[in-house]
């Protein structure tokens, strides 16, 4: 028994979803989403919702059960409202700036780092240390979040780097500390 899995997803209003076989298509006010699940979960469109089904308790099909499920739901949340993940530059000197349609992080390397967005993504700046990514598609924004998060992480001895809003780093204490 899934709990996942057997959740119904909610269509809401101005959202459109076809099902052909195993293809999915979701198309809303922000945009379209297609993806190709497995074969064998079979996914059902009534009026205002979609239900996911297994056919038998394999472990194969329990896996993909819930996943597909979650995907889904994903979907329809991203062309309806879209995802957003942000990102804080902590430390002297750490900066950003917006060029074109990427940015270009200043982050206490020797050079600048300059990160274009993928399809389906956009990039935002607000201030000179806030980062907004921003799309329709749930992968892709984590994905270029944690990109940008990995040219600095968060140091855990001084805190300072790129790090998610919101975050919270814990410190170590140094050699200093130990002595003590």
């Amino acid at each position: 028994m899934s709990r996942i899995g057997n959740q119904l997803i909610r269509i809401p209003s101005g959202v459109d979803v076809t099902v052909e076989g195993a293809h999915v298509t979701v198309k809303g006010p922000k945009g379209t989403l297609s993806q190709n699940f497995h074969k064998d979960i079979t996914i059902g469109v009534e009026k205002d919702s979609i239900r996911v089904s297994r056919p038998s308790d394999e472990n194969e099909h329990k896996a993909f059960h819930g996943l597909t499920r979650s995907l889904l739901a994903n979907m329809v949340e991203g062309v309806s409202e879209g995802f957003t993940k942000e990102l804080e530059l902590v430390g002297v000197g750490y900066r950003v700036q917006q060029k074109g349609k990427g940015i270009t992080l200043n982050v206490m390397l020797s050079h600048s780092v300059e990160i274009q967005p993928e399809q389906g993504a956009e990039l935002e700046v607000d201030g000179n240390t806030n980062i907004k990514v921003s799309g329709i598609d749930k992968q892709v924004v984590g994905q270029l979040a944690s990109q940008i998060r990995r040219v600095r992480p968060p140091n855990i001895y001084t805190g300072k780097g790129i790090r998610y809003a919101g975050e919270v780093v814990r410190l170590k204490p140094g050699k200093s500390a130990r002595r003590a």
